[in-house]
């Protein structure tokens, strides 16, 4: 059989037409959607159109519709992941409304990026212009003449729709937690001069250094990429600065490349931080301290101010997205050898420690799943974040996963604890962590082998959340702890209770640890012969800071403390110009030797099994408990002695 003409080409308009016994026009209101087409006439067009196989034109339905569905995204670097993530984000939220994305590279010239805005518009209906490297007037200039258009990253002039981020806020934060370290001497390493980010970064660290007469600042020139940072090695150093904020993450990739093949610790000699918190940064070597919004939400922002503009509807400037702080291991205290004891000296703030009305628990939803939140009421209606409990399932299974806590705060707003730094990845705010029950590690990283020493085995168990209630003050959690093959060595009911206090805050936590179905036996290294590594327990590992002042009952410091069994621990942790105070206290009838760590790192907690095991006889139960008092003051030894009573 002959087949139609049409067989050997693509349909066209005019074959649908033919099919359907209507007019190309009548094809051409249906196929662009036109709702005056009678539906029966509409069905038998499409259904012409369905078995010919035919494609509207693209070209001839944009001059019907005066439009071409299609957008275009103009970026400075397209290899950089922050643009990547502001790119997705924008073509994501176009294609749900039926447009394309087209992409323009400008590699950061401002000429060329007014040449590729200039012909992408003349292509699209529509443009978003990312972090635009055009001088203001040029750029106020240019918009004229391209709306509608949407810019990203750059400060708004009243008249075009601009997403962008509080990147001076973001900058603060870095500064404020770097000086929180010790750090006086900061360094910047800058990025593109006509960048307006780099031009706020700049500005704010000079703001800041002015605020400060102990601070000190260091501009050094480098660019946006890896290899602007990984030059800048030698510089860095030169400056002789404790920490340095790079312009973007990528530029902060690059100096730690750097600083390793030197031979330079991180942040043991220099910390580092960058800026936009891209995916990578969390799984650098060490992790990387930065700050960053979701840049994905940033492009989907900016594709519905765009899509508001095409829709006639009059334009807007949504606030500018506040950066979080991501606190990671590329940044810790200053070196000791460069620490001020002048500053050290600084007397404590005389303002008595805020005084809280009342603390609840609240649930809310985190990247780690739902936590229980402490939350407290201070005078005036304010609400302050004191303490996440947090289920652990997310700890990678060499941490050994578990149920703790972190971060707890003061009133004031001081973290006292840390979770995974650098020094033990597998420290976990406040947790009941233990070297080993039955073979089977509840510690995390390596154990302690006789003969051997520290070594990595396959035996990391599970404490997995069963149940967790609140009542009243109390967080209630029943934990299952599981060895690698899931057989049940322990089962826990912990309570952790809190309450105002007229110094802060108080927390009390006791464990009852039941062996359900054979004798439990607790261990510690020391018990396999490294003396003096007693630890496991209720173990309160705190974060880094300028100073760390330890008491005790019967004397000050680590060497007097470790071991002992005074009825209280004391830390007084200097930040700068602030003070705090961490007061731990056993049960006076019954006190664990304290393990306790002050120079490598700050941590403590009775230890369930100092130089013996302890056996959990089938059935049976045992019973620790610690508690503590928050306070944004330095306590001294007579105040901590008088206050522990009040704490049981």
């Amino acid at each position: 059989m002959r087949r139609p003409p049409h067989a050997a080409r693509p349909a066209t308009i005019d074959d649908v037409a033919r099919s359907a016994g209507v007019s190309r026009a009548t094809v051409s209101r249906v196929m662009n959607g036109n709702a005056s087409v009678d539906a029966a006439l509409a069905s038998r067009v499409q259904e012409a159109a369905a078995a010919l196989r035919y494609q509207p034109s693209t070209t001839a339905r944009s001059l019907s519709l005066g439009r071409t569905h299609t957008v275009a995204v103009v970026v400075p670097e397209l290899s950089n992941p922050m643009v990547q993530e502001v790119l997705q984000g924008v073509s994501d939220a176009a294609q749900e409304r039926g447009y394309r994305v087209l992409v323009a590279d400008t590699g950061g010239d401002p000429e060329t990026e007014r040449a590729s805005s200039t012909d992408a518009r003349r292509r699209c209906d529509a443009l978003v212009l990312v972090a635009p490297r055009l001088p203001e007037p040029a750029l106020r200039e240019l918009l004229g003449s391209l709306a509608p258009v949407v810019v990203v990253n750059r400060l708004p002039d009243g008249v075009t729709p601009t997403v962008g981020v509080d990147y001076a806020a973001g900058t603060d934060l870095l500064v404020e937690h770097l000086l929180g370290l010790g750090h006086r001497h900061l360094a910047y390493l800058a990025g593109p001069p006509l960048s307006e980010s780099n031009r706020t970064r700049v500005a704010t660290m000079r703001r800041a250094a002015e605020r400060h007469a102990d601070v000190r600042l260091s501009e050094i020139g480098a660019g946006a990429t890896i290899e602007s940072g990984y030059r800048a090695g030698e510089a860095v150093l030169a400056t002789r600065a404790t920490a340095v904020v790079a312009y973007n993450d990528l530029v902060a990739f690059g100096l730690l490349a750097r600083l390793n093949e030197l031979g330079v610790a991180v942040p043991a000699d220099i910390s580092v931080a960058g800026f936009d918190d891209v995916p990578l940064a969390r799984f650098a070597v060490p992790p990387l301290t930065t700050v960053g919004v979701s840049h994905a939400e940033l492009g989907a922002t900016a594709w519905r101010q765009l899509a508001a503009l095409l829709d006639g509807a009059d334009r807007t400037d949504p606030p500018p997205r506040v950066p979080t702080l991501r606190p990671r291991a590329s940044t810790g205290v200053v070196p000791a050898t460069v620490r001020s004891p002048e500053r050290d000296r600084r007397p404590e703030p005389a303002d008595p420690p805020p005084r809280l009305a009342s603390v609840s628990w609240t649930v809310r939803e985190s990247s780690d799943g739902a936590e229980h939140v402490l939350l407290g009421a201070l005078p005036g209606g304010r609400t302050v974040d004191l303490c996440h409990a947090v289920d652990g399932a997310a700890i990678p299974p060499v941490h050994s996963p578990r149920p703790y806590l972190h971060p707890v705060r003061t009133a004031g707003g001081a973290e006292l604890t840390d979770r995974t730094p650098a020094d033990h990845r597998h420290h976990y705010g406040v947790s009941m962590a233990v070297a080993l029950v039955n073979g089977t590690s509840f510690w995390g990283g390596r154990t302690w082998v006789r003969g051997e020493g520290p070594t990595l085995l396959a035996n990391h168990g599970t404490q997995v959340l069963l149940a967790s209630e609140v009542e009243g003050e109390r967080l209630r959690q029943r934990i299952s702890w599981t060895s690698p093959t899931g057989e049940e060595l322990l089962r826990e009911d912990r309570t952790i209770t809190v309450a105002p206090d007229e110094l802060g805050w108080r927390l009390r936590w006791r464990s009852d640890l039941h062996a359900p179905h054979a004798d439990a036996v607790v261990e510690s290294p020391a018990t396999a012969g490294r003396r003096g590594a007693g630890y496991g327990g209720v173990f309160w590992r705190l974060g880094p800071a300028s100073r760390t002042a330890v008491l005790a009952a019967h004397g000050e410091g680590e060497e007097a403390v470790h071991g002992s069994i005074s009825p209280w621990v004391a830390f007084v942790q200097h930040r700068g110009p602030r003070v705090s105070t961490l007061l731990l206290a056993q049960r006076p009838d019954h006190v664990l030797p304290w393990f306790l760590r002050a120079s490598d790192y700050v941590g403590a907690g009775p230890a369930l099994a100092w130089d013996t095991p302890l056996t959990i006889a089938r059935g049976e139960t045992a019973t620790t408990e610690l508690a503590a008092l928050l306070t944004d003051t330095a306590l001294t030894p007579e105040q901590a002695a008088t206050t522990t009573p009040r704490l049981w």
